[in-house]
Order: C-alpha cells, then structure tokens, then sequence
C-alpha cells in the first residue's frame, strides 16, 4: 500500500524509551505509530532507549501499523547516532523534527540512501517555507507539532485554533501541492473526549488526513472521524451512479439530493470509497 493510499486517521506516539508501552503498541487499533526519541525520552534515556527501540522494531511484529522513528535532530548530542542506527531499518519513515528548511531534509537525505522522510512542522519559517519543504523529493509526509509551534508564536490556547490556523493552511496546502501525507497536532488533555472529538472534526474539516495521539484512550475518536462516515459512502456511491448513469445518456452533468454532481464530484467521491476500502482492509487483517 503506497503512503497515499494507506489510511493514517490515527498515529500515535509511543516513547522509544518505555519496553512495555513498545510491547502494548502491537495490539492498539492506530494506524500507525510514531516511535519517539525526541522529545518522550529524557537527555540521560536517549542511548539505551535507542538501543531498546532498535532491538524491538527488528523483533517485534506491528502488523498493519505503520511504523515511523522520530530521531533527534542532527543539531543535537544524539541525532548523528539516530540515524546511524535506524538508516537501514525496517520502518516505513524517518520522522525529523523541526524542520525549518530544505537544507534540514537534505542534511538527513545525506545520511540515509533510502528511507521515506517525514517532516515535523513546528516552526515559524517551516510554516513559511512549507512548499519549499513539501517539495523535497525524499519527503513523503508532515506532522505538524502544534505545541512547539504555539510555544514559538507565543499564542494562547483556544478551542478553535484561531492563533495556529495560518501554519495549519500553509502546510496543508503544501503537503497537498506534492501529494504528502499530512498529519494534525496532537490534542493534549486525554481524558477530553469532547476536545478531541471538536478539534479532530476541525482537522478532517480542513484536510488533515489523521491526527496525532498521546494515549491510546484517543484511539477510537480519531478513528472515527478521519474515516468515511456510512452516509458520506452511501452518498459517493449514488453520485457515481447517478452521474455514470448520465453520461451513458451523453450528459456532463447530474443531479443528486436537489444537487449538481459534476466530474469533480465524482474524483472526490471514488476517492472516499477507496479510503473505506483501504480502512476495511486493515480492519480485516
């Protein structure tokens, strides 16, 4: 399954330093997950923890689940031996964090011949350099990290993400540009089902193809709202039928619910039906 077809509603981010939360991640219903070694691991944990993930990602089996290693970034003490030690690894990403340019990618390009690159976007000049970053040819998705990036703006929290909107636009029209993945920040209080639920609904709203996690309690709502509802189904397949059924008469156009269904309509409804197929897929395995 290439990285566009493959459903990333939900990515969770386990600490490369915690062997039973490595051990619990294999039976976890996310469709990916981020092993961390950045920021989830203190300064001191950071060389046994990415002894302990190496040894587990060559051992252990995640099935379905996308697997994607965040390293340090090579401005630190630790970043030239992360990538050392996960650059022929059998992982489906690299994860690099706080990516400001294109010279950060390449840097890690440099050193790894051939693992897909995913970039954290939380930075002010990665927010405006974001099609310069998108269009990094080893780059295959973004993760925008919030936290950091209203940490830099020094903005206040607010449910509607009004402070953060200009970054989020900015690399979601990025990251659709060059047909990258593209992942929403994380929502921090676990135990807010209603939080969740609002700002995931938001990030699907936009585009966002899935949502970071911090606990597994927040599973099921990700999964839930980045995925098809059976009414939006339902409502794809009678405007593919409808529309097939009016080209067949030598028509552009169709009418569904008291609404006009162009060729348009048609791209972004076999689209869904092919993410509901992929999500039945993995839901099957």
């Amino acid at each position: 399954m290439n990285p566009s077809a493959r459903p990333y509603r939900s990515v969770l981010y386990i600490p490369g330093s915690k062997d039973r939360a490595l051990e619990k991640a294999r039976d976890l219903a996310a469709d990916a997950i981020i092993f961390d070694l950045e920021d989830a691991v203190a300064p001191d944990e950071k060389p046994a923890a990415r002894a302990l993930l190496g040894a587990t990602l060559a051992t252990t089996d995640y099935g379905r689940r996308a697997r994607i290693v965040r390293v340090n970034g090579l401005d630190t003490a630790w970043g030239d031996a992360d990538l050392a030690a996960f650059a022929r690894a059998d992982i489906d990403a690299l994860l690099i964090p706080k990516v400001s340019s294109t010279a950060d990618l390449q840097a890690v390009a440099e050193r790894v011949p051939s693992l897909p690159l995913w970039a954290m976007m939380e930075t002010a000049r990665g927010m405006l350099n974001a099609a310069e970053i998108a269009a990094h040819p080893r780059l295959t998705g973004m993760v925008m990290g919030t936290n950091d990036l209203s940490k830099e703006l020094g903005s206040r929290f607010r449910a509607d993400r009004l402070p953060l909107q200009a970054g989020l636009g900015l690399c979601l029209l990025a990251a659709k540009a060059y047909g990258l993945t593209i992942i929403d920040g994380v929502y921090n209080a676990f135990k807010d089902d209603a939080g969740l639920r609002a700002e995931s609904v938001q990030g699907r709203d936009m585009g966002f193809d899935g949502k970071t996690l911090i606990h597994p309690a927040q599973l099921d709502i990700a999964n839930e709202v980045f995925a098809p509802s059976e009414g939006e189904i339902e409502l794809a397949r009678r405007q593919i039928a409808a529309f097939e059924a009016a080209e067949a008469k030598g028509q552009g156009v169709a009418v569904v619910d008291g609404k006009i269904v162009e060729n348009l309509h048609i791209v972004t409804a076999r689209q869904m039906l092919a993410k509901a197929n992929a999500i039945a897929a993995l839901n099957a395995t």
